[in-house]
C-alpha cells in the first residue's frame, strides 16, 4: 500500500448490503460474487454499519471477508466505529440494564438501539469474534492527507488531543463494563452539523491541527437533511466548510445512493 494507491470511503451503509456491493462494483473493486477485484486499493467505511436496514451482520461479514481477501493483494479495507455501532455493542453487552448518566437520566442501550432501528435478531447473529472485532476498530483515522471520522463534530476532542490517544481511550472505554461511559461515547458520537456555519471553518481547523490532514470526511449527517436536495437527486459527496470538509453520506436508509467515493 502506498499513497498513490487509490482511496475509496463510503459510509453509513445500515445494513443496506445490497446497495454497499452494487456501489463496490461500480468502483471497480468487487465482482458479481461480492469478491475483492480492487487490487491494492484502500477502502475505508466511516461508521454506520448497522441498523434501518436488516442486514448489518452481513455488511460486517462482507468487510471482513474483503479485508482478507484485499490484504493478500496489498489492498486495505477497514471500518470506524460510528454511534450505531456503539448502540449495537452495547445492546449486546449491557441489553435491557438500567443505569444514569450524566445527566441523571435512566438509560437503557437495547431500549434506545431499538427506538434507533436496531432488529434484535442481528443481536444474537453476531459472533463473540465479530464483537471483538468490531470493539477494536479505530474512531477516527488519518490516511494520506484526509482525516476520516463518522461524525460532523469535533466531540472527539474530548478523548484525547491525537490519533492515537482517541483510538486508545475509546478501547478502553469498549473493553470495560461502564455502561455509563459506554453512554457518553455514544453521546458525543451522536453530535452532528458542528461544521456548518461562522464558526465551521475554525473547528475544522482545531480538528486537523490535533489529528493531523488537509481535510476532514464524514458520514453521520445525510447530505439530503443539509441541503435542499431529496435523497434520489444526490449523486456525489458534498464539499463545504471553506473546502475543508467532505460529507460521502447520500442517505441510503433514506432512499439515496450507497456513495463510494473516491478520495485521491
Amino acid at each position: 500500500m502506498s499513497e498513490s494507491s487509490p482511496l475509496f470511503v463510503a459510509s453509513d451503509i445500515h445494513g443496506h448490503y445490497d446497495a454497499l456491493t452494487e456501489a463496490l462494483r461500480g468502483r471497480g473493486l468487487v465482482d458479481h460474487e461480492a469478491k475483492w477485484t480492487g487490487g491494492d486499493a484502500r477502502l475505508w467505511i466511516l461508521g454506520d454499519l448497522f441498523d434501518r436496514g436488516e442486514q448489518g451482520v452481513a455488511v460486517v461479514r462482507l468487510l471482513r471477508r474483503l479485508a482478507g481477501q484485499a490484504a493478500a493483494e496489498g489492498g486495505h479495507v477497514d471500518t470506524l466505529i460510528g454511534n450505531h455501532e456503539v448502540l449495537v455493542l452495547g445492546s449486546r453487552r449491557f441489553g435491557d440494564v438500567a443505569f444514569t448518566d450524566v445527566d441523571g437520566m435512566d438509560r437503557q442501550f437495547l431500549h434506545w438501539w431499538v427506538l434507533n432501528g436496531g432488529f434484535e435478531e442481528e443481536l444474537g447473529d453476531l459472533t463473540d469474534d465479530e464483537v471483538r472485532w468490531l470493539e477494536t476498530r479505530r474512531v477516527l483515522h488519518v490516511v494520506d492527507r484526509s482525516l476520516l471520522v463518522h461524525s460532523d463534530s469535533e466531540s472527539y476532542l474530548a478523548y484525547g488531543r491525537s490519533e492515537e490517544a482517541v483510538n486508545s481511550a475509546v478501547r478502553r472505554i469498549l473493553a470495560s463494563d461502564e455502561p455509563e461511559e459506554w453512554w457518553q461515547l455514544f453521546r458525543e458520537l451522536t453530535r452532528r452539523h458542528e461544521f456548518l456555519g461562522e464558526e465551521g471553518p475554525a473547528r475544522v481547523r482545531g480538528m486537523l491541527r490535533s489529528f493531523g490532514g488537509d481535510e476532514l470526511i464524514h458520514g453521520h449527517s445525510t447530505i439530503p437533511d443539509t441541503t435542499e436536495l431529496e435523497p434520489g437527486q444526490v449523486t456525489q459527496a458534498r464539499r463545504y466548510c471553506d473546502g475543508l470538509v467532505l460529507n460521502v453520506d447520500g442517505g441510503v436508509y433514506q432512499g439515496g445512493k450507497c456513495l463510494v467515493v473516491r478520495l485521491n
